[in-house]
């Protein structure tokens, strides 16, 4: 993997990257990574494995998917 080094960085810019990094539970790195990728890609690039959902077609009603709510079985629990 290459690395890249961005210099002259205001220091309120720095403290928002870590400050978002840190509402999202990652690294400022990967919220950097993260930033980059959107900006390049777009957000659907971001998390690949994701894509799939955003070709599936919309089909079906809500209440297609509805579970069906059934009390459990009786059991002998002795």
């Amino acid at each position: 993997m290459a690395q890249l080094v961005v210099r002259n960085l205001e220091s309120d810019l720095i403290h928002r990257l870590k400050q978002r990094a840190a509402e999202q539970g990652v690294s400022a790195e990967e919220e950097h990574r993260r930033i980059l990728r959107r900006a390049l890609f777009g957000p659907e690039e971001e998390f690949p494995d994701l894509k799939s959902l955003l070709i599936m077609p919309d089909v079906g009603e809500d209440e297609d998917f509805a579970r069906l709510r059934q009390p459990p079985p009786d059991r002998d629990w002795s």
